[in-house]
């Protein structure tokens, strides 16, 4: 028993190294996060700032789409595999999906607003002027009415608060702030439009007539029709853009009425639209015939010019024979 009290104890200690501790090696893999985030994000920050405004609506479309709709398999109706809005690869195309099988099948006519819905537009319209603030001042240059063309929209002068500038082409801020609401209003309708400008009946002052009201009226017409493409009305709306100048008095009694001076727009119901359309396939047809008949007309000119170089010819070989005999037998 003796012995085995005497035998030395033996203690093993086993240190456990911890890799690094604070100091280790994860913060690597945390900074390598951090810059790979960054990068992404200012890659990012760059292709936005290099995409077109049309090209972010459709990326912006794009994610608006149900997730259903992206996920879901097999062929859409119209035969296109693309997921797009509208069909095939291109974001910016959001509607007219043409089916591959019916190409030659007749494309059905674009729904237009008729009387009922000009009169729901027009409340439409009016109600977007009430709620804007800006806008609560100027409700009485603004009038809005049916006629037999369609909605017709008015934004006439006041003596107070003229749209443009005396003798000038430039509106007035408050002036475009209208243009650019209207516009809005206008963007979703399927009915085309017209637009014209109108003055009073007092000359231009301009003693070399090289300028005068049915310019300014036209030019007035154009600078209003930018304000509304700025306030984002599609632009292929518009059928027509004329300047009046003042032909088409709104006060006859008095041509001098600053109500004179003002911008007319239509927003044509189906028979006026029909009928301006045809003017213009009429004129369009007459150009093409015009131009067809320039054309047939060229190969008949190339016969003229050749005959002047015969003659030409015969008078020059004359003076080398006819002389030279002549001086020989009068010796």
């Amino acid at each position: 028993m003796a012995g085995k009290e005497d035998k030395p104890l033996i203690v093993v200690k086993r240190i456990k190294k911890v890799a690094g501790g604070a100091h280790g090696g994860a913060w690597k893999i945390a900074y390598a996060d951090f810059v790979t985030a960054m990068m992404a994000f200012f890659l990012l920050m760059w292709l936005l700032a290099s995409v077109s405004k049309e090209e972010l609506k459709g990326i912006s479309e794009y994610f608006k789409m149900p997730i259903e709709k992206i996920v879901s398999t097999g062929p859409s109706t119209t035969g296109s595999s693309g997921i797009f809005v509208g069909g095939g690869k291109d974001l910016t195309r959001k509607d007219g999906e043409v089916s591959k099988a019916d190409d030659n099948s007749d494309k059905s006519p674009q729904k237009m607003l008729d009387e009922e819905g000009l009169k729901q537009l027009k409340t439409k319209v009016e109600s977007v002027i009430q709620d804007n603030p800006q806008l609560q001042s100027l409700k009485k240059q603004i009038l809005i009415d049916i006629t037999d063309d369609g909605l017709r929209i008015q934004i006439v002068d006041n003596l107070k608060r003229p749209m443009f500038a005396l003798s000038d082409d430039e509106l007035q801020p408050y002036a475009r702030e209208i243009m650019k609401t209207i516009g809005k209003s206008l963007n979703g309708v399927e009915n085309k439009l017209t637009l014209s400008g109108h003055t009073d009946a007092l000359p231009f002052p301009n003693k070399e007539k090289s300028y005068s009201n049915w310019e300014l009226s036209a030019d007035r017409a154009n600078a209003a029709r930018r304000e509304l493409v700025n306030g984002g009305m599609d632009e292929t709306k518009l059928l027509q853009v004329i300047g009046l100048s003042s032909a088409v008095l709104y006060d006859k009694t008095d041509p001098l009425n600053p109500i004179n001076r003002r911008i007319s727009i239509i927003v044509m119901n189906k028979k006026a639209q029909e009928r301006i359309e045809k003017n213009m396939s009429i004129e369009a047809g007459n150009a093409e015939g015009v131009q067809k008949g320039i054309q047939a007309s060229g190969p008949k000119s190339a016969p003229t010019s050749a005959p002047e170089a015969k003659p030409t010819t015969k008078v020059d070989a004359k003076p080398d024979v006819k002389p030279a005999a002549k001086t020989e037998v009068k010796p």
